[in-house]
């Protein structure tokens, strides 16, 4: 395998890395950054066009790397060499693992979401009914480690699909990336408006269930099955009025001890998981 190898921290390709770390330089390029080798490797399995994959040999954990490095460029990725020290510039990890790869970004919309939930019932056989739809739906979250957890939870559970509303981080944004382990490429992520999104809900007959500290009815004995979309919140601030108002029902997580509440992520994924046990799933 035969590539450029880079040195200097001052190369054009470096510099461009270290300014795809931020969004505005991301949404310019509309590109984004894959780094490790479990990212990269599942972005390959779910059909993402790797524009360029950059490799650090003496970062290399295992044995795999060059395997992988292959399969990147047999896919059509530039493939190029970076030094110890270059490498070391253009990752945003403690702990490189020497692989690090440029996608471009997508977009999807809810048209988009409309063919995932259209699917659902075309797959199911000719005597049986189609899986309703499950949903996950996030409003305004703020960390990318949050919503790369959220993506990576919503998998686990069996979530359909994620709709991102009114966001405040971008979904490509590389910790996003790292926290959702890849899963990014797989889990299909719409970003849209509050507004639009409860519309498209309602005129689907998909049930909005919010969760708030403050509702009377318990996660636990509300009936999450049938066409669902769970609805959670910011991290600072919840719900916003809109949701509070707009969703079917208000369901909460009790808490024994002195904290009110839990971290977005961590009752995202009890809320799901205790949907996927009502409706029977296997997560």
């Amino acid at each position: 395998m035969s590539t450029e190898r880079i040195t200097s921290l001052q190369n054009p390709h470096v510099k461009q890395l270290v300014r795809l770390r931020d969004r505005r330089p991301r949404d310019e390029a509309g590109q984004f950054l894959v780094e490790g080798y479990r990212e990269v490797k599942r972005a390959l399995a779910a059909g993402v066009k790797l524009q360029e994959l950059y490799y650090g040999p003496e970062w290399f954990l295992g044995a795999n790397e060059l395997a992988l490095i292959e399969e990147a460029q047999t896919a059509g990725a530039e493939v190029l060499e970076l030094s110890k020290g270059a490498f070391a510039k253009v990752s945003y990890r403690d702990r490189p693992d020497g692989l690090l790869a440029v996608a471009p970004q997508w977009n999807r919309t809810l048209a988009d979401l409309e063919k995932i939930v259209s699917g659902l019932a075309e797959a199911a056989p000719a005597n049986r009914a189609g899986k309703s739809p499950f949903l996950l739906v996030v409003e305004a979250i703020e960390k990318p480690g949050n919503l790369g957890t959220l993506l990576r939870g919503a998998d686990a559970a069996g979530v359909d699909a994620v709709v991102v509303c009114d966001p405040v981080t971008d979904i490509f944004n590389p910790n996003v990336v790292r926290s959702s382990t890849g899963v990014l490429f797989s889990m299909p992520v719409v970003v849209a408006e509050s507004g639009e999104v409860r519309g498209w809900l309602r005129s689907r007959g998909i049930r909005a269930i919010a969760t708030t500290p403050a509702a009377p009815t318990l996660y636990t004995e509300a009936d999450l099955r049938g066409p669902l979309a769970i609805i959670m919140g910011s991290e600072q601030y919840g719900l916003s009025e809109f949701w509070l108002k707009e969703s079917d029902l208000l369901v909460r997580i009790p808490m024994a001890g002195q904290a009110d509440s839990l971290n977005v992520a961590m009752a995202a994924i009890i809320t799901l998981f205790e949907t996927a046990r009502q409706r029977g799933r296997e997560p």
